[in-house]
C-alpha cells in the first residue's frame, strides 16, 4: 500500500431541482457537474475512475464537456508529480457518447499502484486518480471492497467513504444496481426519501438520455467520485441499471405499448452504463490475481436469461384451496421448474466458464471466484415464519408469507429471480467446478441483506457464497417489518441446510480477502444511512480453508 492518496475533488456544491431548471441543465446529461463546469456546460465534470485491471494494464475513464469532439491527453505517473510518465496516450471526448471517454494505459509493472490524469487542449487537469494492477506470481493476499444495490434516495453513500477511507484494497467490485431506474417518488416513496437525496430525471429511465443523466446525478456524489478515484473497480450490471426483474426479453417494470421495444430500452441502458462505468465491451470477462486466484465477471441479466417463475401464477388456478396449491407446486416442480433449457449464462458463457476453471486450476491457482449479481445459494421460506406474524398483520403480508411457507414445505424458493430460479443452470456450473476441482466463491448482491452459504451439488461440496448487504436499500426489514429482523434471520438459517448465517436488516459492504490457505468476508455494518458520515458499528467475519470447500463454524 502506497502511502500517498491523491488529493479529493473540491466539494461540490449542493444542486436542488429549481437551480438545474434555471440553468436549463436537466435534459442536458450535464446535471452532475460541479457549478463552475455547468457554468459553461464545459470541462472535466465528474472526476476519474479506473477498472479492468490486469498485470501491466488498467482501462482509465474521464468525462470532458466540450462544444465539439475534444482530443485529451492521458498521463500515467508512479509519483504524484508526474516527474516521469510510465504511460500514455490520448482519447476523444465526445457527443457520441455522452462526452465520457475511457483509454487502455498499457506496459504497467504488476501489482503496483499508480497515478493519472487527462490534460484537456487548453492546459485543464481532470482529477488526479490512483489505479492498481494486478499481482503476477507468488501472491500472499488480495483484498477486496465490495458493493451492491446503492440507491441514492434511501440516504447517503457511507459505505463507499468508509471503504476509501480504510485504504486497505487492492480494488472495489461492484456487484450491481449501483443506481434505480426508477422515477424519484416511486422506490424509495416521496416520504421514505432522505433530504437532499433527490435525483434527476424526474421520470422513469427508458431513453438513453435519461440514463445518462441519472449517471450524471449518481456521480455528482462525492463519495462515489472518491471511490472511484482511488481504486479500480471491476463492475457488472444487475437489473436497475436498466429495469426492475430484467430478463433477455423484457422486465417487470417494462410496458411496451407505453415506452417502446424492450430492445432499444436495453441497448440505451447498456450503451450508457459502458460510456460511464470503467468497463470495457465485453459481456463477461476473467481477471488473473497472480498464483492466487482468478477472478470471473458474469453477465446473469441481459444476454440469455430465461423470463423469471412467479410463484403468483403457479398458484393462481388453485382457488384458495390448500390441496390444489400442493399440486401446482408439486406440478411445477417436477416439470418447468426442472426444464433443462433454461438458462441464465447461455451455452457460450457458460463454456467460457467451463474452460475458465480448467485453465486457472491447471495454473496452479487456489481460488475460482464469481463476481456476479445474485445469489447461488438455496432458500425456501421457513413455515415458522407465519406463527412469527403479529394478529393485526395486513392480509397481503399474511398471504405472502403463507403462500411461501407452502412452497418451501414442496422445495419452490421464494426468490426466483436468484439462481434459485434456474436450477438446471446452476448445475451446470457447480458441476463444471467440480469437473475442474476449483475451489469456489460466489460473490453476489441484489438482495440488500447478508449471508454466508455453503453451496453443493447433489450432496457434493462445491464452494462457499458470500453474499453482500446493500449500500443503502432496505431488506427484509423493509418489505416484512411485521417480522423482527433477529427472528427471520434465525429461522431462515435454521431452515435452510445451505446457509450458514445471515443479517436481515443492516446496510455496509463487504471486506473479502484471499490468501493461499483461505478466503473470508468481514461484513461491515453501518450505524446509519440517514444521515451523511455515520460509522461501520458492527462487523462479521465468515472464512473458508483451501481446499475445504465449507465456511469454518463459528
Amino acid at each position: 500500500m502506497i502511502a500517498t492518496e491523491p488529493p479529493a475533488s473540491p466539494k461540490i456544491p449542493v444542486v436542488d431541482r429549481r437551480t438545474l431548471l434555471k440553468g436549463g441543465l436537466l435534459g442536458l446529461g450535464v446535471a452532475g457537474a460541479p457549478l463552475s463546469a455547468q457554468a459553461s456546460l464545459g470541462g472535466f465534470t465528474h472526476g476519474v475512475a479506473s477498472g479492468e485491471p490486469g498485470a501491466n494494464r488498467a482501462l482509465l475513464w474521464t468525462r470532458y464537456v466540450g462544444g465539439q469532439d475534444t482530443r485529451l491527453e492521458l498521463e500515467v505517473s508512479e509519483s504524484l508529480d508526474f516527474a516521469r510518465a510510465v504511460a500514455g496516450g490520448s482519447v476523444t471526448a465526445s457527443a457520441e457518447h455522452g462526452w465520457c471517454c475511457k483509454a487502455w494505459a498499457e506496459g504497467l509493472e504488476p501489482g503496483r499502484w499508480y497515478y493519472y490524469r487527462f490534460t484537456a487542449p487548453d492546459g485543464s487537469h481532470s482529477d488526479v486518480g490512483r489505479t492498481r494492477t494486478l499481482p503476477a506470481g507468488a501472491t500472499d493476499k488480495f483484498r477486496m471492497a465490495v458493493f451492491s444495490c446503492s440507491n441514492i434516495g434511501f440516504g447517503w453513500f457511507n459505505a463507499y467513504a468508509h471503504a476509501a477511507a480504510d485504504g486497505s484494497f487492492d480494488c472495489a467490485l461492484h456487484l450491481g444496481d449501483y443506481f434505480y431506474e426508477y422515477a424519484p417518488g416511486t422506490y424509495p416513496s416521496t416520504d421514505e426519501t432522505a433530504a437532499g437525496r433527490i435525483v434527476w430525471p424526474s421520470n422513469e429511465l427508458v431513453a438513453l438520455a435519461d440514463y445518462r443523466a441519472r449517471y450524471a446525478a449518481y456521480r455528482r456524489d462525492p463519495d462515489l467520485r472518491r471511490l472511484h478515484q482511488l481504486f479500480p473497480m471491476i463492475a457488472v450490471w444487475d437489473d436497475h441499471e436498466s429495469a426492475n426483474d430484467s430478463w433477455e426479453g423484457g422486465a417487470e417494470n417494462h410496458q411496451p405499448d407505453t415506452e417502446g421495444e424492450w430492445s432499444a430500452r436495453k441497448a440505451a441502458a447498456m450503451k450508457a452504463y459502458r460510456e460511464w462505468m470503467p468497463v470495457s465491451d465485453e459481456p463477461w470477462a476473467s481477471y488473473e490475481v497472480g498464483d492466487l486466484a482468478t477472478l470471473y465477471r458474469l453477465e446473469t441479466r441481459l444476454t440469455a436469461r430465461a423470463k423469471q417463475f412467479s410463484l403468483g401464477e403457479i398458484l393462481r388456478g388453485a382457488n384458495g384451496s390448500p390441496e390444489e396449491a400442493q399440486a401446482a407446486l408439486v406440478a411445477f416442480r417436477e416439470g418447468d421448474y426442472a426444464d433443462p433449457a433454461r438458462e441464465l449464462l447461455g451455452a457460450r458463457q457458460q463454456a467460457w466458464l467451463a474452460e475458465g476453471f480448467k485453465a486457472s486450476k491447471g495454473a496452479g491457482k487456489t481460488w475460482q471466484v464469481l463476481v456476479q449479481q445474485v445469489l447461488m445459494g438455496n432458500l425456501v421460506s421457513s413455515p415458522s415464519l407465519a406463527a412469527a406474524l403479529p394478529k393485526d398483520a395486513p392480509d397481503y403480508i399474511r398471504q405472502r408469507v403463507l403462500a411461501g411457507a407452502m412452497a418451501g414445505a414442496e422445495g419452490v424458493p421464494f426468490n426466483m429471480d436468484a439462481w434459485d430460479g434456474y436450477p438446471a443452470a446452476r448445475a451446470r456450473v457447480f458441476e463444471a467446478a467440480l469437473a475442474a476441482d476449483a475451489n469456489l466463491i460466489s460473490l453476489a448482491g441484489d438482495t440488500h441483506n447478508a449471508w454466508a452459504f455453503d453451496l453443493d451439488h447433489a450432496g457434493t461440496a462445491v464452494g462457499v457464497e458470500f453474499g453482500g448487504q446493500s449500500v443503502t436499500s432496505p431488506g427484509v426489514e423493509g418489505y416484512l417489518p411485521q417480522i423482527p429482523a433477529d427472528v427471520f434471520a434465525r429461522d431462515t438459517v435454521a431452515n435452510n441446510a445451505q446457509l450458514q448465517w445471515m443479517d436481515a436488516s443492516r446496510r455496509g459492504y463487504m471486506a473479502v480477502e484471499l490468501t493461499p490457505g483461505s478466503a473470508s468476508s468481514e461484513y461491515r455494518f453501518l450505524s446509519s444511512v440517514r444521515e451523511k458520515g455515520a460509522s461501520v458499528v458492527a462487523t462479521k467475519r465468515m472464512t473458508t480453508l483451501a481446499g475445504s470447500r465449507k465456511l469454518e463454524a463459528g
